[in-house]
């Protein structure tokens, strides 16, 4: 039998696989989730047969900018990391895939080439430790320095959604019928938790106007009394608008996430509650919570933009999410300056399979102050790629101990979501909601900001 240490852990192959996987009308700022979205899932094989997984977004610029990443991993130890990361730098990124342009839905935020780079080298850091655990026999938990805990917390993620996809879009059905007002809400709500015991809820808002989103969750809060509730607009509001939803729901929210767009405004609503708050406290004032703690995954999304932020106090509660931030050992040192700092650390989500939520697993395991529910659209996706979905226990998913990941990968539905893909004629390879929506409504144009 081969020892550990004798192993061959060189990559010798690293397969890139883009799928298109199906999707619910889910709604946001900028429009409707298209029936299908595309997802890249990394192969890495080392030289002793050894095979890990990686999971990251799958639209054109992410996929044109892995396959030269790709070459520079191959003929490395699947631990060099990073040297990896180091030259990364050097792959040239399309001048066109670059945007200096903010995202209004806070799906990509800026898309700067060091975004795009790590967005990809994620799922390649992800399967490399994937492979090392497997090789090793440790858990990719392990190989980051321990667990802290044996289940991480999610959080039930609801959106505004319709009954189906416009008329005449070939997609999957789904079970979850609409949700447009605050009773489909609640509705939705109370299946996610009987489906999965989720004990806290976050709206998906910048929707319909706020007082309707108010009125959501005030209806939340009353079905669900006592359980931890979060609204995140997506930067759709001005300051003023924010600031006013937050006196209304101060005392129902667990934090308001990104309720103004960019790090200035934000800013001016953190410190115009801070100064509402002393007010009402030099009065001796009493009764509901003046103001509301601020998450965000917009204008932190690099190491770059925590010095503003920070300083600034714009933030309360930063939302990693290891595809951008480049992947599980940033995820951990952003959660280091965040305690550092006192500010809190939770983990945001996006249209993700079962490779990317063992990996936010492993890696929140490993964060001792992990205080907030993590996001997670795991729920909202009927396909998958591993041969047994994820299961979530009382809203919250057991930390794999088994080698590696702890996931594995079923071949026959990966085929068959990549068949997919190349049947698409290329309107579905890149995400574009402002473009679902307009199936439905001609005339729609993504908003601008602020909304309301």
């Amino acid at each position: 039998m081969t020892s550990p240490t004798s192993r061959d852990l060189t990559v010798t192959e690293v397969r890139l696989t883009p799928i298109l996987v199906a999707d619910p009308p889910l709604l946001n700022t900028q429009g409707v989730h298209q029936p299908y979205t595309p997802r890249l899932i990394v192969e890495v094989v080392t030289a002793d047969g050894t095979t890990g997984l990686g999971e990251t977004y799958g639209d054109t610029a992410y996929l044109d900018l892995a396959r030269p990443l790709a070459d520079r991993l191959v003929g490395r130890q699947a631990g060099d990391l990073n040297r990896l990361f180091t030259e990364a730098d050097e792959v040239a990124v399309d001048a066109a895939r670059v945007s200096g342009q903010v995202d209004v839905g806070g799906l990509r935020g800026v898309q700067t080439a060091d975004k795009l780079r790590l967005s990809v080298l994620s799922a390649f850091e992800v399967a490399c430790l994937d492979a090392l655990g497997r090789s090793l026999g440790l858990p990719v938990h392990a190989l980051l320095g321990g667990k802290v805990r044996d289940t991480v917390a999610y959080s039930a993620y609801l959106f505004y959604k319709w009954a189906g996809h416009p008329e005449g879009v070939a997609a999957e059905k789904d079970d979850w019928g609409a949700a447009v007002d605050p009773a489909g809400i609640v509705e939705q709500a109370r299946t996610f938790k009987e489906r999965h015991g989720f004990t806290s809820f976050k709206l998906k808002g910048g929707v319909f106007p706020p007082d309707e989103e108010i009125a959501a969750v005030r209806a939340l809060a009353a079905a669900f009394p006592g359980h931890p509730l979060r609204l995140d607009p997506n930067g759709a509001w001005s300051v003023e608008t924010s600031l006013r939803v937050a006196a209304e729901l101060g005392d129902v929210l667990e934090y308001l996430e990104d309720p103004t767009l960019g790090t200035p405004a934000m800013a001016e609503v953190a410190a115009r509650m801070q100064g509402a708050a002393r007010s009402a406290s030099d009065k001796g004032g009493g009764g509901r919570r003046v103001g509301v703690p601020l998450a965000t995954n917009m204008c932190v999304t690099t190491f770059a933009e925590i010095k503003e932020a920070f300083v600034r106090n714009a933030v309360q509660v930063v939302l990693s999410d290891h595809h951008y931030w480049g992947g599980l050992r940033n995820t951990q040192r952003l959660a280091a300056v965040c305690r550092a700092f006192g500010v809190g650390v939770s983990m945001h989500s996006n249209t993700h399979l079962g490779i990317s939520l063992a990996a936010m697993t492993h890696v929140a395991a490993t964060v001792p102050d992990l205080h907030h529910a993590c996001d997670s659209h795991y729920p909202w996706q009927s396909e998958d790629v591993l041969t047994e979905r994820l299961v979530f226990e009382d809203g919250a998913v057991r930390v794999p101990d088994a080698p590696g990941l702890g996931v594995e990968l079923d071949r026959d539905r990966l085929a068959a979501l990549h068949r997919r893909w190349l049947d698409d004629d290329g309107s579905l390879r890149d995400r574009d909601d402002a473009a679902a929506m307009r199936v439905a409504d001609p005339d729609w144009t993504t908003p601008a900001v602020p909304r309301w």
